[in-house]
């Protein structure tokens, strides 16, 4: 308002100044923070995730790459402890369901896999980012795209359970903000989602989920559950192949 009131007397009285979206950049200068946006599509191997920051909500991108290796498991991306065990718990899950993912039971003897959180240069932390992780690595190793429209929170047990998470209102603000129409939440969480604004509400459907099984159904870009879980015997021998098979490819949680 003061730079509006400086113009007008500079300019005389019959100035008429008008604070739009189109010009507030004008008045207010170049925006402090940058906001995530929807992936231009489904990749192998990218989740979005969603983050708490004292800014507000935050779209939280994990990506996980596989090469040829001796079962090493790298975390990248200035992350802290409760992320980092965060990504051997989703590890662990995803090795747990080997059989169920028509995976050879050794499967990760012969590959490295690196998670990788951009924007290293800010610290990360917290558990939100458990089901995040997870699928990003389900969908490296079953070579399954990931929903550019979904976005997910959720902590993860070694058993698969998706456990509460806090912030979900600002975390369904950046959803919103980024374009996305689809967040998966823990179903602990269902109880909060009236509290978030009618605005949001209209544009974003919550899926609540209780198990990593349900996140990779609604997540991975498949028709059918049948084709992420097989149901085949462990030592069935699956190639992870480490070439690229797609062109594509301190925050709190």
């Amino acid at each position: 308002l003061r730079k509006v009131a400086t113009e007008v007397v500079k300019k005389g009285k019959d100035v008429r100044a008008k604070v739009s979206p189109a010009n507030v950049s004008k008045y207010l200068g170049i925006p402090p923070f940058r906001f995530g946006k929807i992936e231009e599509a489904d990749e192998i191997g990218s989740a979005t995730g969603l983050a708490w920051t004292e800014a507000g909500g935050e779209l939280l991108t994990i990506e996980v790459a596989i090469v040829e290796g001796k079962g090493k498991l790298t975390v990248t991306g200035k992350l802290g402890d409760v992320m980092q065990e965060s990504a051997q718990a989703a590890m662990t899950y995803i090795r747990s369901r080997a059989r169920e993912l028509g995976l050879k039971r050794d499967f990760y003897q012969k590959i490295d896999i690196h998670i990788h959180v951009p924007e290293g240069a800010i610290p990360k932390d917290g558990p939100s980012a458990g089901i995040t992780m997870a699928t990003a690595i389900a969908s490296a190793l079953l070579k399954i795209p990931v929903r550019k429209n979904v976005a997910m929170t959720g902590e993860i047990t070694l058993r698969g359970k998706v456990l509460p998470i806090g912030g979900l209102k600002e975390k369904s603000l950046a959803a919103h903000r980024g374009g996305i129409p689809t967040i998966l939440v823990p179903k602990e969480n269902e109880k909060d989602i009236k509290d978030i604004p009618s605005v949001v509400l209209k544009k974003v459907n919550f899926i609540p989920v209780e198990h990593m099984d349900e996140v990779l159904i609604n997540a991975l870009q498949v028709k059918s559950p049948d084709e992420i879980f097989k149901e085949v015997d462990l030592d069935f021998d699956k190639d992870i192949s480490t070439k690229e098979d797609s062109k594509s490819p301190e925050l709190r949680h």
